[in-house]
């Protein structure tokens, strides 16, 4: 018999060793997502589980997001770029959307939100906004540098001319990186997460890293990069705008697919972009072909679909205006604004 749960901390254990299993499942279907976000933000989980004679067959994890700027949300998961169902077969994939239906109507938010992953027909909508970008890791450095675009390739040996190194550090190396990230999100017209989201994050996940540049002491760019399943996850990153001339951006990159070549990973997963922006361009320029992603949204208390994207031409005042924040102001206020956008 097929039965939902909700999830309880006595299946932590079984819960990740499905997600580890489960080729539908990915890095943000583990738990130590869901410990980060509770920790740093303080939503409330409404993670599921569907189970044949105990043992698990299905998994959603799911998260309540309030805000008075951006609404009443169920989300699939919030700041992470995959999420929704995963599940062993079509009934229970069912069940678990169900589930997740019947829950957004009952505590009565404006949407429910999955990213990826077996969502209904109509009065589900999807949403053609995001795309990922993933590739190979070859098995010789020779074989990724020449699957490098020539262009790209010239802009690697710029950052190698310009005297740039990179090295592998863990929390030691967060209160150097932090503000290089903060600034690069803030130019970006973004408000940035929080410090200590990037600390539970590392503290969750203990395989995680920041790959820094350095020109001679001094930090110019890092990216905080998670491990799983034989894939790098470059996925909070950022240079100092004064050191683009030196292309710390392609160099960084570079050097953490090197490592991912000579530590025997298979996949470099780029992440998610917006389709048109400037990051969709650059990895379009490091040969990564762009799939798209699959969010769909299912309308509770909304009447239409919910866009806060930063394309949303609402949006544009708030944006060009927060390029122009002091960093003291923008980190102040980020934080605080960021915890309402799923």
């Amino acid at each position: 018999m097929l039965v939902i749960k909700a999830y309880n901390e006595s299946c932590r254990e079984r819960w990740d060793a499905f997600v580890m299993q489960s080729d539908a499942a990915s890095f943000f279907h583990l738990c130590g997502w869901k410990d980060a976000v509770e920790k740093s933000f303080g939503h409330r989980h409404h993670y599921a589980m569907a189970t044949r004679d105990e043992e698990i067959c299905g998994v959603l994890p799911l998260f309540e997001v309030k805000s008075r700027l951006f609404g009443h949300s169920l989300v699939s998961v919030p700041y992470g770029v995959y999420g929704g169902i995963a599940a062993r077969d079509g009934e229970t994939a069912d069940a678990l959307r169900k589930s997740a239906e019947a829950l957004a109507g009952l505590i009565q938010v404006d949407y429910l939100e999955l990213r990826g992953g077996a969502a209904g027909q109509a009065p589900w909508h999807g949403k053609e906004l995001y795309v990922t970008f993933q590739k190979e890791i070859l098995p010789t450095l020779e074989a990724n540098l020449n699957a490098i675009p020539r262009k790209q390739r010239a802009m690697v040996r710029k950052g190698e001319k310009a005297g740039l190194a990179s090295r592998i550090g863990g929390l030691e190396d967060l209160e150097q990186f932090y503000p290089i990230y903060a600034e690069n999100v803030r130019d970006l017209g973004s408000p940035v997460y929080p410090r200590h989201f990037f600390k539970n994050l590392m503290e969750s996940f203990p395989d995680a890293f920041i790959l820094s540049v350095r020109q001679g002491q001094k930090m110019v760019a890092g990216v905080l990069t998670f491990v799983h399943k034989g894939a790098l996850l470059p996925y909070y990153g950022g240079g100092l705008r004064g050191h683009f001339d030196s292309a710390v951006n392609d160099y960084m990159y570079w050097e953490l697919m090197k490592y991912g070549c000579q530590g025997g990973f298979t996949l470099f997963d780029f992440g998610r972009s917006k389709k048109g922006t400037g990051s969709y361009r650059f990895k379009k320029h490091w040969g990564f072909e762009p799939t798209e992603l699959d969010y769909q949204t299912f309308l509770v208390r909304a009447k239409e679909m919910p866009n806060v994207s930063p394309l949303n031409p609402k949006y544009s005042v708030m944006i060009n205006v927060w390029k122009r924040l002091p960093l003291p102001i923008s980190n102040w206020l980020g934080p605080k604004i960021v915890r309402g956008i799923p």
